[in-house]
């Protein structure tokens, strides 16, 4: 493997990646926090559940984008199997739940600091999650770091549903896979070290372009 074609592999593992823990973290924080604001029927149950899927299995989740982006799925017509759009969906899936229920814990302990305070003002519910989410920020980015961490560094699903295509969905792991598979050790572990280098990396730059010391409020 050439060291262009290595570069192209970690920049297209990092924009994936991002990508999914962007998408996820729209999605999943404010249900968080709305989730922590909410009092509702079976909401134990709710809360139970997203805490069970945080666990869920990535192959499961790969096979079921497959057989949805298959030709003969519900979503084949949009022709998405096997492209780096796919291994986004996949990466949303499995890292949603995580950021949700850890926004949630965050919210729903700044809750109870902020109940009689936004509940004396009157404020409506997205209001009040608005103002959660804006205090709870430092909390909120390294649930957005850990979901980043899960996302790049998936294997299954995005392999399933990428197909690991040369110069098309090869990221990272499934190059280390390969590589692996093929005996080259030592390339294998060059390969993970510049994935733990770039997890590193991707850290440092969202803790200071948060300025979680000075900004944080934890």
């Amino acid at each position: 493997m050439l060291w262009p074609d290595l570069l192209e592999i970690t920049l297209r593992s990092l924009l994936i990646s991002l990508g999914a823990t962007v998408i996820a973290s729209a999605i999943a924080m404010p249900f968080g926090a709305w989730l922590a604001l909410s009092r509702f029927r079976n909401r134990r149950w709710v809360i139970a559940i997203l805490n069970a899927l945080m666990g869920i299995p990535p192959v499961a989740v790969g096979l079921i984008v497959y057989l949805s982006l298959s030709r003969s799925g519900p979503f084949g017509v949009l022709g998405l199997l096997f492209t780096p759009t796919a291994m986004v969906i996949a990466q949303v899936i499995i890292i949603t739940p995580l950021i949700a229920s850890l926004t949630h814990q965050i919210c729903r302990e700044l809750w109870f600091e902020y109940h009689d305070l936004l509940i004396s003002l009157k404020t409506g519910k997205w209001h009040r999650a608005r103002i959660l989410l804006r205090d709870a920020r430092r909390g909120l980015i390294t649930a957005a770091l850990a979901g980043f961490g899960r996302a790049i560094g998936e294997v299954g699903a995005v392999m399933i549903v990428g197909g690991n295509i040369d110069h098309a969905t090869r990221v990272l792991t499934t190059a280390i896979s390969l590589e692996t598979s093929k005996g080259n050790l030592w390339f294998a572990v060059s390969l993970g070290g510049i994935l733990i280098v770039l997890s590193v990396i991707v850290s440092l730059t969202v803790h200071g372009l948060g300025k979680t010391e000075r900004g944080g409020r934890w």
